[in-house]
């Protein structure tokens, strides 16, 4: 083989290591691990998460807990918040005739409140923020 094309060999092999680590950074999760209190199993976007604008805002309970979400410090209304009551799941999105008709480009913050549906009392609140692109 000709010195040409070991050179044309090598470039294509880093240019595919160049694009490799690039494709990881864009891809990889933005969001930062943390200690969510106990009946929150799981959020999204997370804390810290760049977002698209069609992105929904799901909080995942334990079941058993009524939920109150808020946007940018307006309660989010009632018929607005979608809730599965047997896994626990509220899901929210911006649309029209809603409240929020679409998310704005920059960061918004996110509260939900709960409070135990049957038993003795357990309320709390987890607030975070996120940015949408």
């Amino acid at each position: 083989m000709k010195a040409s094309t070991y050179r044309l060999i090598y470039v294509g092999l880093g240019l595919v290591l160049v694009a490799v680590v690039i494709l990881t950074v864009a891809f990889s999760p933005s969001g930062e691990d943390v200690a969510l209190p106990a009946p929150i199993e799981r959020l999204f976007p997370r804390p810290n998460d760049s977002v698209i604008r069609q992105t929904a805002v799901e909080v995942d309970m334990a079941p058993g807990y009524d939920v109150v979400l808020f946007v940018d410090g307006f309660r989010i209304a009632p018929p607005e918040l979608t809730v599965q009551t047997g896994t626990g799941v509220a899901t929210w999105r911006p649309g029209p005739g809603r409240f929020i008709e679409r998310w704005t480009p920059g960061s918004h913050k996110l509260r939900v409140e709960w409070q135990r549906s049957q038993g003795l009392p357990d309320p709390g609140e987890f607030s975070w923020t996120f940015r949408v692109q």
